[in-house]
């Protein structure tokens, strides 16, 4: 890639840079994501469509462990280059392609290069970050995309709604990618990488278990993301399919839902920089998160504004739980460290693994309606690891 002949961009401009580029990245994977598992669903059934997923997120894994090498081979902004035109490629696939086995291949890839997208970004804004304000950067760009996740969906499902045709809702992902290309060329062909760590997979193991919090981490953020995973994949098939809510009718209420992490996580990221350590605050999220998703199950009515309170309520213990694992992770790794925060990322592909298990498993023993109950556990399930990590104040 061609270099511009600018100078290094200021800190600030930096960070706020990232936020808009967060906002776009977030806006290309989510506008077609609540309506992929239909969009699959297509030509496999809802197993298969499990199976996808899992193949995703197997491919992700092994993303994130050989990213780092190539990394400081290339440096971040080469490697962030490369990755958005490789998934502009995948979504012009997904769009032309007419055989269900080259589609499936398309999205399987695809879901890998979101991944490692993010991973560049997040090494973008640890870099520009100082130790002091952490939280608060981190709640500046998690509500920044989070503003994507509120409107996305509503512009995901009026793209479907309106001719049914799931294939519009990739049109809007591909031509987000164009600024997203070009923002970050534009502002970062200066960018320093930092000296990044290198090691083996054993040593990499050895580090991060040295590091005695970081694996308790790793486990609540595993069970969080798992409850991210099952619910994108599965709550809008129960939405329609059950509960007999249409694709403008579900947008609403995944707009409303996720207006929940717009609205407390800037907020708790600065209250966790100035006032308060993340543990408890944690501890309320996991709780809030579990209990209230657990009360799904016990829902049956079709009236929208119910699903819109129940759903928000979930989302106010998630967007608690995640900015404080997201502050305290980055007030204790070092931007050189791109291996660690490799592996701390893993933890999204790896619930898209373990989701459709939890899924396939149920819908032997359980009704549809009951696996709420078994999510909410399994958020609940958190508490044990949070419970004994040492709090950064």
């Amino acid at each position: 890639m061609n270099l511009l002949n600018s100078r290094p961009i200021p800190r600030s401009h930096a960070i706020y840079t990232i936020a808009v580029i967060g906002f776009i990245y977030v806006l290309h994977v989510v506008i077609p994501m609540y309506s992929n598992s239909s969009f699959l669903s297509l030509f496999a059934d809802e197993q298969t469509v499990g199976y996808i997923y899992m193949a995703g997120a197997a491919i992700s894994m092994l993303g994130f462990l050989l990213i780092p090498s190539i990394i400081r081979r290339l440096g971040n902004y080469s490697v962030a280059l490369w990755l958005v035109l490789i998934q502009m490629l995948l979504f012009w696939g997904l769009l032309s392609s007419t055989s269900p086995l080259l589609t499936t291949l398309f999205f399987i890839l695809q879901t890998a290069v979101i991944s490692l997208i993010g991973l560049n970004l997040d090494i973008f804004l640890e870099v520009y970050t100082d130790a002091a304000n952490v939280g608060s950067v981190r709640g500046l760009y998690n509500t920044s995309m989070n503003a994507s996740w509120v409107i996305a969906p509503l512009i995901g499902s009026m793209l479907v709604s309106s001719s049914n045709n799931y294939h519009n809702t990739y049109v809007a992902g591909l031509f987000m990618l164009i600024p997203l290309f070009y923002l970050i060329y534009r502002n970062f062909p200066r960018f320093k990488d930092p000296n990044y760590q290198h090691y083996s997979p054993w040593q990499l193991a050895k580090h991060i278990y040295k590091n005695k919090n970081w694996d308790k981490l790793f486990a609540a953020n595993l069970i969080l993301q798992t409850f991210y995973a099952w619910m994108v994949v599965y709550s809008p098939i129960y939405l329609n399919k059950v509960i007999g809510f249409n694709w403008d009718q579900i947008g609403i209420i995944l707009v409303v839902m996720l207006t929940s992490f717009v609205l407390v996580q800037y907020p708790l990221g600065k209250l966790a920089d100035k006032k308060y350590g993340e543990k408890e605050m944690m501890i309320a999220g996991f709780v809030i998160m579990g209990i209230a998703t657990i009360l799904l199950s016990f829902i049956h009515s079709n009236n929208i504004a119910v699903w819109c309170i129940a759903l928000f309520m979930t989302r106010i213990g998630a967007a608690t739980a995640e900015i404080m694992m997201e502050t305290y992770f980055f007030k204790t790794v070092s931007p050189r460290d791109a291996a660690a925060l490799g592996v701390f990322r893993i933890t999204r592909p790896l619930s898209y693994f373990i989701a459709p298990i939890i899924s396939i498993v149920g819908f032997i023993y359980l009704q549809q309606s009951y696996m709420f109950v078994v999510v909410g556990i399994v958020c609940l399930l958190a508490l044990i690891p949070i419970a004994t990590i040492k709090d950064t104040k």
